[in-house]
């Protein structure tokens, strides 16, 4: 494989945001994801595909979110390092 190069997008940085989202969701970097795109376009010579998945409902949404929040503050919830120190917990 060649050596590798640094391409520059313009996009609007709510497009960023969002995508970048998206490709954390579906477990890549923008990067890879732009590397998927160009490799399968040049195969097969067309715009080849199609990834997604299912727009998550607002409960899903919500969860996603308190999530994140959680993450970004240890504060708001408690992590366990024991299964069964977390089931006690949970059944008390």
């Amino acid at each position: 494989m060649a050596g590798s190069i640094n391409v520059n997008i313009r996009m609007d940085s709510e497009l960023k945001r969002q995508f970048e989202n998206f490709c954390s969701d579906m477990g890549m970097t923008m990067t890879t994801a732009f590397n998927i795109f160009a490799k399968k376009t040049v195969r097969e010579y067309r715009i080849p595909f199609e990834i997604g998945a299912e727009i998550p409902n607002s409960e899903t949404v919500e969860a996603i979110n308190e999530v994140r929040r959680m993450k970004a503050d240890p504060t708001l919830g408690k992590s366990y390092s024991d299964v069964d120190e977390m089931i006690r917990e949970l059944l008390q």
